[in-house]
């Protein structure tokens, strides 16, 4: 008998179903033909059933993963039609439950991630606040080997300085004032399954070099301790900023960029993905009905077309707010009077709707002549809604780029980011007779332009 467990012990790694057949064979016959066992070879005989049930999880994936690399190799992504790769994602078995559209850029985005999730290779995932980005990572790991074990979730910006290497490794008793207890980090809580490091261009220098440690070494040390304890834990960040950009100006560690960065994935805007829009507004109308226990909201028409058209700088977060706020405060039939104040359409011919939603002056109307598509039609009318909005709500906020950020629940960076991107300058909208800004608001703005 225990020939017949060595055997099973020294045998090769399974290539094929076939020879894990052949072993799960071996190990039902020890088990149907022995009298009887001593606890070291039942011991033994687990440790086997378990790594061959892992084998058999890890040969499943593969073969996915070879499905989903090799599907439709006669005929390229882009030759597909859109609705016919987005059912071959799910005819594959591939997980993306939450992700509605087919914006080519969406797909290839979620191809990507059906590639990647069956290996152990960091990801990077990158897009404007609100995209989606913590859903790409659950759908990377809900696809992959580690799908039953832990998906724990850092927010790399929500953590102080002083704090951080205690929350991400943990600390021993006694580290610092307040260590009362031995605490386990987070990469501890992740052993065996999936980080996700949001915001992972706000970790300072100190604790990116501390991050690379354990992707060089795989290992970590708690706050107060000499002792190394090895983490096996697939890291998938995420980030709104240029991390390339931020690595040549010395914010962020060209090395850490690199191990990141193995497998980048991209996330579009909203405004690019029109497609979702409607589907959203049902999802998360109906989400919010159940959350109020109330029925779902119904939408007047100019309403419905107001949300259809608007471009969403805060992407796919600022349309379910939205929804959850006019689920709430209208009764059966929600209207344009129960959207926020500075998100509302202006009223024809008042002088808003000149300044806001028209021409400034000296601007030209764009000609239907020269937009090559109905594409580029939408595309140029989303950036005009896009610049209106920031102008209307700049002239609110009388030129506090961080109150605006505040007010429309967006990345301060990404709002500077989408400023410049329109040529608007926060100065241009101050009131010199308003009184200051609390906490320095229009000086830090001032600094941020500079």
């Amino acid at each position: 008998m225990m020939k017949i467990l060595d055997q099973i012990e020294e045998a090769s790694p399974a290539i094929s179903y076939a020879g894990l057949i052949e072993r799960i064979e071996i190990l039902r016959s020890t088990l149907r033909w022995s009298t009887r066992l001593e606890r070291g070879d039942i011991d033994k005989l687990l440790r086997q059933a378990t790594s061959l049930r892992d084998e058999v999880m890890q040969l499943s994936h593969k073969e996915r993963f070879v499905q989903a690399a090799t599907a439709g190799e006669p005929q390229t992504s882009a030759e597909q039609s859109r609705g016919v790769r987005r059912k071959a994602l799910l005819e594959r078995s591939f997980i993306f439950e939450g992700t509605f559209g087919d914006n080519p850029r969406l797909l290839e985005s979620l191809e990507i991630a059906e590639k990647a999730a069956p290996t152990d290779l960091p990801v990077l995932i990158d897009g404007e606040s609100g995209t989606g980005k913590e859903l790409m990572a659950k759908v990377i790991h809900a696809n992959g080997a580690r799908a039953d074990k832990p998906f724990i979730s850092v927010n790399c910006g929500a953590i102080p300085d002083n704090l951080l290497e205690s929350e991400l490794f943990g600390h021993r008793k006694g580290a610092f004032t307040g260590a009362s207890n031995d605490r386990k980090g987070k990469f501890e809580s992740a052993h065996t399954g999936t980080i996700f490091l949001d915001e992972i261009g706000e970790l300072p220098l100190a604790g990116q070099v501390k991050l690379l440690r354990v992707l060089e070494a795989h290992e970590i040390q708690r706050v107060g301790s000499d002792e190394t304890i090895a983490v096996d834990t697939r890291i998938v960040a995420a980030t709104n900023r240029n991390l390339r950009k931020l690595s040549e100006e010395g914010r962020f560690r060209e090395d850490l960029f690199y191990r990141l960065s193995v497998i980048h994935v991209t996330l579009p805007p909203l405004r690019e993905r029109r497609d979702e829009i409607p589907l959203l507004i049902a999802w998360f109308g109906d989400e919010a009905a159940g959350t109020l226990k109330r029925r779902p909201v119904r939408l007047t028409p100019r309403l419905r077309d107001f949300l259809l058209s608007y471009a969403y700088p805060g992407n796919i977060r600022e349309l379910r707010n939205v929804m959850y706020r006019i689920s709430c405060l209208a009764g059966e039939m929600a209207d344009v009077e129960h959207l926020p104040l500075d998100m509302r359409p202006a009223a024809p011919g008042s002088a808003a709707a000149q300044t806001d939603g028209g021409l400034a002056s000296g601007e030209q109307p764009i000609s239907v002549a020269n937009l090559m598509s109905l594409s580029d039609a939408k595309r140029a009318a989303s950036d005009d809604a896009e610049k209106a909005f920031l102008e209307r709500g700049l002239r609110e906020v009388s030129g506090t780029v961080a109150e605006l950020a505040r007010r429309i629940d967006m990345n301060r960076s990404h709002l500077q980011m989408l400023l410049k991107k329109h040529g608007l300058h926060s100065k241009d909208f101050r009131n010199r007779n308003a009184p200051p800004a609390k906490n320095g608001a229009n000086e830090r703005d001032e600094e941020d332009e500079g």
